[in-house]
């Protein structure tokens, strides 16, 4: 039904917006949870005895020690696995889990300063590296959510793939599809049982023929670089269609990105052996409506 070259030929070499480069929502979301506390240590900038000063501060605001790993550019999950830190709950209390910011006693008062001098904010304070604190911290944030690309990747595709989906449902009242497929969220949309390899399997989307009550998991991915992972890749697909396929159920593949022409001689491999490997043009074009008759 299918050729490779269909599927091949047609990659598309982007499918990334402007939205993909940085989540300026969430880096301002971010900001605002500690704003108030990143202006509360602005007071520190440019003091002379600013170890005194630090301690004096934060005995009198002590919420002000939530900002402190987002000054070193590291999340507060990050620093409690750290062993150079011998105390995290004392040292940055977190308001979240409903800590009291009990008074700021010795042995508080000697973690905050081996803090706050070996980790060289006194140094960045002291001599007025920074101007300001929110400022600073907004590049910090645009900083970490550049690391959330990859996953940003994924959800493009998703959400790609989930305006196909809608549509074809639109077009065909007997299909429904659900996002984020689990085994418990397929049992209760669709009243379908189905055997999972292990408890963290989750289908991308799965989509449901109430007619005939043929169920169809679908997985998607997109890769617009190449690298030694696709192989193995490939190769993973072939296992899952082969222990979703053993449960008489359809298993769809929707792949895509010029990355996959790095690795051609696997995704081929796994194309005869799937039943069905695709791509976004090919979805365009109805492969849905062959697939699904």
């Amino acid at each position: 039904m299918f050729k490779f070259n269909d599927l091949k030929d047609t990659f598309k070499d982007s499918i990334f917006t402007w939205g993909y480069f940085t989540n300026f929502d969430k880096v301002k979301l971010n900001i605002k949870s500690v704003e108030v506390e990143l202006n509360i240590l602005n007071y520190l900038i440019g003091k002379d005895d600013i170890e005194v000063e630090f301690i004096k501060l934060i005995t009198e605001y002590p919420k002000a020690r939530q900002a402190l790993p987002l000054l070193i550019a590291v999340r507060k999950d990050k620093l409690n696995d750290m062993s150079i830190i011998t105390d995290m709950e004392t040292l940055i209390a977190d308001n979240k889990k409903h800590i009291f910011y009990e008074e700021v006693n010795e042995s508080i008062k000697n973690e905050l300063l081996i803090f706050f001098r070996e980790s060289g904010l006194k140094d960045i304070f002291q001599n007025k590296y920074i101007k300001n604190l929110v400022d600073y911290c907004f590049g910090v944030e645009v900083g970490f959510d550049t690391n959330a690309r990859k996953n940003r990747t994924g959800t493009l595709m998703e959400n790609i793939v989930s305006n196909y989906l809608n549509e074809f449902c639109k077009e065909n009242k007997n299909f429904i599809y659900i996002e984020q497929a689990t085994q418990k969220r397929i049992l209760e949309a669709f009243n379908y049982e189905i055997t999972i390899d292990k408890n963290s399997r989750r289908f991308d989307f799965a989509m449901h023929n109430k007619n005939t009550n043929r169920l169809y998991l679908i997985e998607v991915n997109y890769y617009s670089g190449g690298g030694s992972k696709l192989k193995a890749t490939a190769g993973e697909y072939q296992y899952l269609n082969d222990f979703v396929k053993s449960q008489n159920i359809e298993f769809i593949w929707i792949t895509d990105g010029k990355g996959w022409l790095t690795a051609l001689n696997p995704l081929e491999e796994t194309f005869k052996h799937n039943d069905y490997v695709i791509n976004l043009n090919m979805i365009k074009n109805g492969v849905l409506n062959d697939i699904c008759k």
